[in-house]
């Protein structure tokens, strides 16, 4: 299907050509492949804006987009055009031919100069004067309305002033405003489409055409008209179309772009590939398993766009500085009016203050303090591995007191290698094995992945089984050879009031895991696993350590293996035994005491806790990052990256109080200057006002691109 998006604004799709609704530029036909990944997600995002909007006009807030019906380009033509008719005008003004000791005089050219300042208040003026039109309709008085009713105080004034109102008109202070007004909003559009741009070129990692297998035939396609299960043929250097999973060849695989990994991965037989990613030096065979919205790219553009979309506590607190700004700016410049005219003064120097006022006042730096932040780091963050879903959450992660880890897949391998087979009567060590493996060909565990893997190395059959039955935190149960099975930790014993079995000595249970195979209720064998602590777990703890913050390990197994891994890496205690179901408990506990708690886990079991928690961190990697109940996804399995998320959240947390303190202080020291505090020593004059709002504007914004991530 023919897509059209706008030039500007990459998330806006529509199966039909015509007007972007952010900016009012023309959508351009788009061949529809690389973007329709990301259709289904653009339209659910493009509601929840309404939605937002509606609720927003509903209760009088800031619902209304300033740059509504705007766009780049419109600013950027604007600007010229009128710094090109400035400049006559600034040639015909009395005030500026005194300053620069001239004289340039003409029969009518005060009509003239009222013909120049009519077409740049018009032309120039026109993005803010339906600005002050949209702001009034949706009762969200802003920053547009200032400039609209300074800009048009000054032509009001000054044409009275053709007309015969005595006093010295404002055509030169109104034609440098609107030029420095329009190339200020050019700044500010042209910095906060720049992450934009970042999130466009997530899509654009994906290929146009594909090489697929057909009918024992290589067949070049579209993009579009990829499928799932559909055989790739990736060649060396080629961009991954889909994600799915290697059936042949070796190769290594930049993930760069996507995970923030820099090292290549290496890829062969049954790994999973990334949609996006670029292919080595090797050719992959893969069937794709993830095509379009369904591949792990399309869920980083959904979860960055609806991270930028969300507002954090601190963008709330500066759109209601910025609203009350606003009507602070309006009631100082009447009363600044008042204060110059009324007790005889000069209605010309009590207008150039009021103006002054106005326009200095304007809080767009304010504006986008915090959403260009917002942009950038989230952007930033999805590029290397860090997906934030809930903004609010990642600005917690800087007052973090207590991390809670799961044990198994976060803080070790969770690769669970089976270690023993110890038949306890009646079968042989590989009928336990077999028994076990054909109950846990059904599960996703850890345990069920290092059974399976044994069984194939040992080239036994896979059994069929039946009644399958998935105990959470327990373990598993079914029907193998007509016989009654149970695979089960510890727990099961516990849980049905039975004694546990005996353990063998040869058994090291400060290390292994253990797992009882129950055949027809009767003990038949047990099997042991192992898992090793991940590389980077000692760093990162040392790292919170550092950070004053206090790590604790969840984990079900028992306690000799939690107090094993916790003391070796140095942790503040564990918590072991826990079922699933009550790991949420735990974390209420913590909470009880007054801890900023951050639970971090593989998003499946620890679903109740993460949802908990001040902060959830699901931890995954490729295609099996997409956690619903985290606030925060780590990409990468690795634990450092659980310090990497609190520094950069640091890092965005300072950005915005800088830019806060920035916009906020700028106008508590230039409002008083523009109503002419220090008059007569110091006089702030309108076009100068606009300059210094601006500079402003053009500060927050460069402070906002200086934050970075650090890799390290």
């Amino acid at each position: 299907m023919q897509k059209y998006t706008c030039p500007m604004h990459s998330q806006v799709l529509k199966d039909e050509p015509g007007k972007c609704p952010l900016c009012g530029m023309d959508l351009v036909s788009i061949g529809g492949a690389k973007h329709a990944a990301a259709h289904n997600r653009h339209n659910r995002h493009n509601e929840a804006h309404k939605g937002q909007a509606a609720e927003h006009a509903a209760h009088g807030d800031a619902g209304y987009n300033k740059h509504e019906g705007h766009h780049t380009h419109d600013f950027l033509k604007r600007f010229w055009i009128s710094l090109i008719v400035t400049v006559p005008i600034l040639a015909l003004s009395h005030m500026v031919q005194r300053w620069l000791g001239f004289s340039f005089t003409f029969r009518g050219d005060k009509y003239v100069l009222l013909a120049l300042g009519t077409f740049i208040y018009i032309y120039g003026g026109m993005p803010f004067l339906k600005g002050m039109i949209g702001e009034i309709k949706a009762n969200a008085i802003g920053m547009m309305t200032l400039v609209a009713l300074a800009i048009t105080v000054a032509y009001v004034y000054s044409a009275a002033v053709v007309f015969g109102l005595p006093g010295m008109d404002f055509f030169w202070e109104l034609a440098t405003l609107i030029v420095i007004m329009l190339l200020g909003h050019w700044l500010e559009m042209r910095s906060q489409m720049a992450a934009s741009r970042a999130l466009q070129s997530l899509i654009e990692l994906l290929p146009n055409e594909v090489n697929v297998e057909r009918n024992g035939e290589i067949t070049k396609i579209g993009l579009d008209d990829l499928k799932n299960e559909d055989v790739v043929i990736i060649k060396p250097g080629e961009k991954i179309p889909a994600d799915g999973l290697v059936i042949e060849g070796t190769s290594s695989v930049n993930e760069s772009m996507l995970t923030g990994e820099s090292v290549p991965v290496k890829k062969e037989v049954n790994a999973k590939v990334i949609a996006g990613a670029i292919n080595g030096d090797g050719a992959l065979r893969v069937k794709a398993t993830g095509v379009g919205k369904d591949s792990y790219l399309n869920k980083v553009i959904n979860l960055v766009a609806d991270a930028q979309a969300a507002k954090s506590n601190t963008q709330n607190l500066a759109d209601k500085v910025a609203k009350w700004l606003t009507y602070t700016a309006i009631a100082v410049g009447l009363g600044t009016f008042v204060y110059w005219y009324f007790p005889g003064g000069d209605l010309s120097f009590a207008l150039e203050r009021m103006v002054t006022v106005m326009v200095t006042a304007c809080p767009h730096a304010l504006g986008v303090a915090i959403p260009l932040v917002v942009a950038i780091s989230t952007t930033l963050s999805a590029t290397n591995g860090l997906l934030i879903r809930n903004r609010t959450a990642f600005e917690t992660t800087r007052r973090l007191s207590t991390i809670i880890f799961d044990k198994t897949g976060t803080l070790t391998e969770g690769s669970h290698a089976v270690e023993k087979i110890i038949p306890v009567k009646n079968y042989s060590a590989d009928e336990i094995l077999q028994y076990a493996a054909a109950l846990q060909q059904n599960s996703e565990h850890h345990i069920a992945k290092g059974v399976l893997k044994t069984l194939k190395e040992k080239n036994l059959p896979l059994w069929k089984s039946e009644n399958f039955t998935y105990m959470q935190g327990v373990g598993v149960a079914g029907t193998v050879n007509g016989k009654n099975i149970i695979a089960a930790g510890p727990n099961y014993f516990t849980q049905n009031n039975q004694p546990l079995p005996e353990i063998p000595k040869e058994i090291n249970q400060d290390a292994q895991t253990v797992n009882f195979v129950l055949i027809d209720s009767q003990l038949a064998g047990i099997i042991t696993l192992a898992d090793t602590v991940r590389n980077g777990s000692q760093e990162a703890i040392n790292q919170l350590k550092e950070m004053g913050i206090k790590s604790f390990l969840l984990t079900g197994d028992n306690e000799k293996i939690a107090a094993t891994v916790s003391n070796q890496l140095g942790m503040d205690g564990f918590l072991a035994n826990v079922l699933p179901h009550n790991k949420q408990e735990k974390v209420k506990e913590f909470q009880a005491k007054g801890e900023i708690v951050a639970m971090t886990g593989d998003g499946v079991n620890d679903a109740p806790a993460l949802a908990q928690a001040d902060v959830g961190i699901a931890v995954g990697s490729g295609t099996d990052v997409a956690a619903e109940t985290a606030d925060i996804v780590l990409v990468n399995s690795d634990p450092r990256d659980v310090v990497k998320m609190i520094d950069f959240g640091k890092r965005t947390y300072n950005k915005m109080v800088q830019n806060l303190i920035w916009a906020v202080g700028y106008n508590v020291v230039a409002i008083p200057l523009a109503a002419g505090i220090l008059y007569p020593k110091f006089v702030l004059s309108p076009a100068m006002g606009a300059v210094l709002m601006s500079v402003s504007t053009i500060v927050v914004a460069i402070n906002a691109s200086l934050l970075k991530l650090n890799k390290k």
